[in-house]
C-alpha cells in the first residue's frame, strides 16, 4: 500500500519562527513512517520558500535553510497539481501531497494567510480554515463572537489607528470605565510582543503606542488577577475537550503580561479546581471552539478569577506541537502520546477534507 504523502510547513516570517522549527523538528521525527512520507517544506525569516530534504536536528538548530540540497518550491494553488512545485537549476517538478500540517504561528500563517492557499490548492490540511484562525487571531473579532455567545471575557475596549488624533482623551475614556490597572495588546499578535500591563496614565499610553507599532488595531482589556486553566479541544462534529490543566505561577496567579506560555513545564494536570468549574471551563471550551468555527484541534485557554469566575482568554488554532507543549501534554491525558496525536491530526484531516461548513 503506498504510503500517504504528508508535507510539514513551518518556519514563517512571524516573531514566532523559532517555536515553529521547535515544534515542526518533533512532530517530523514522530510522524509514523510506516504510514506517512514527508515532504518538508521550509519558510525562512525573510519568505522565502524552500523544499527541505534533510534532518530535523537541522531544523531544531536552524541552519536547515542552509543545507545545499535545499531547492526553491512553493504550493502551487492549482488544485490540478494538488502538491508543491520545486525549481531547480531552471527546471520545475511536481511532488503530489495528500495532506499538510502547517505549523505556522502568528502571522502569515496562524491567521488563515496560508490556509487560503491551500483551499485553493485542494490539498486536505490539519487545523481550522481561514475564517477561525482568522478570528481567533484578531482579538476584537474573538471578544466579539464570545459576547454574541454569552461567553465572559475580560472587559475590553477598541482602539483603532483613526482614533490616533485623539489618543489621550480615548485612554482617558478607558481608564475612567476600567480604572489604570490594564492589559494592552496589539489585536493581532500570535506572541506576547506588543503586550504590556499597565497601572497609570503615563504608561498606558505609551503602551498603546508601542502596541500599534505592532498592529493597527489594539485591545485594551481591564486587569483580571486570576488563575490561568488551559484546555484541549480536538475534532470536528462533536468536538471533545481535554481534562483542564493549570500554568501554576509562583504567587498561584497568573499574569496577564505573559500571554504566550508554550512549554509545559509549568502546567499541572488535572487543574486543582470543583468538579463544577471543571465541567463549566469545558464547556466554555467547547462552546467558544464551535462558535470561532474552529476544527481539528485548538488550544484555549481560561482564567480563573479569584471569587470563581471563568473567562475565556484566547483561542490558538497552531498551538505548539512540541512534546512537552502544553496542547500536547493535554492531550497525552486523553491517551495520544506524540506518535498517536500526530497521526490522528493527520488521519482527520484526511477524513474531512471533502466536508463543507
Amino acid at each position: 500500500m503506498a504510503k500517504i504523502k504528508a508535507a510539514v510547513i513551518f518556519g514563517g516570517t512571524a516573531r514566532e519562527h523559532a517555536l515553529s522549527l521547535a515544534s515542526a523538528a518533533e512532530v517530523i521525527k514522530n510522524i509514523p513512517r510506516d504510514t506517512y512520507e514527508v515532504i518538508s517544506i521550509g519558510i525562512n525569516r525573510k519568505g522565502r520558500w524552500l523544499f527541505f530534504p534533510g534532518s530535523p536536528e537541522e531544523i531544531a538548530d536552524g541552519t536547515w535553510e542552509q543545507n545545499t540540497d535545499c531547492t526553491s518550491a512553493f504550493i502551487s494553488p492549482d488544485p490540478i497539481h494538488r502538491g508543491i512545485i520545486t525549481i531547480e537549476n531552471g527546471e520545475t517538478s511536481v511532488k503530489k501531497i495528500d495532506v499538510v500540517l502547517p505549523i505556522l504561528m502568528g502571522k502569515r500563517g496562524g491567521d488563515g494567510t496560508i490556509q487560503g492557499l491551500l483551499d485553493l490548492s485542494g490539498i486536505p490540511y490539519a487545523g481550522s480554515g481561514v475564517l477561525a484562525c482568522a478570528s481567533c487571531m484578531d482579538k476584537s473579532h474573538t471578544h466579539m463572537v464570545m459576547d454574541d455567545y454569552d461567553i465572559k471575557t475580560p472587559e475590553w475596549e477598541l482602539i483603532t489607528q483613526r482614533e490616533l488624533n485623539g489618543l489621550d482623551k480615548r485612554c482617558a475614556e478607558i481608564a475612567e470605565k476600567f480604572g489604570c490597572n490594564l492589559v494592552v495588546k496589539p489585536a493581532n499578535s500570535g506572541s506576547n510582543q506588543g503586550i504590556s500591563f499597565v497601572n497609570s496614565p503615563e504608561e498606558f499610553i505609551k503602551a498603546v503606542k508601542v502596541a500599534f507599532s505592532n498592529d493597527n488595531k489594539v485591545i485594551v482589556e481591564k486587569y483580571v488577577k486570576a488563575r490561568k486553566l488551559e484546555a484541549a479541544v480536538y475534532g470536528y462534529d462533536t468536538p471533545v475537550c481535554s481534562p483542564i490543566g493549570e500554568i501554576i505561577a509562583d504567587d498561584k496567579l497568573y499574569d496577564p503580561s505573559n500571554f504566550n506560555v508554550s512549554s509545559g513545564d509549568d502546567l499541572t494536570i488535572p487543574a486543582d479546581i470543583t468538579p463544577e468549574i471543571r465541567n463549566k471551563a469545558k464547556e466554555i471550551a467547547v462552546t467558544a471552539f464551535k462558535a470561532l468555527g474552529c476544527k481539528g484541534f485548538a488550544r484555549v485557554d481560561l482564567f480563573l478569577t479569584e471569587d470563581g469566575e471563568l473567562l475565556l482568554n484566547k483561542i490558538g488554532t497552531m498551538p505548539g506541537l512540541r512534546q512537552n507543549s502544553v496542547f500536547s501534554k493535554l492531550m497525552e491525558q486523553l491517551g495520544y502520546e506524540h506518535e498517536d496525536l500526530i497521526d490522528m491530526l493527520l488521519e482527520q484531516a484526511i477524513e474531512n477534507a471533502d466536508r463543507t461548513y
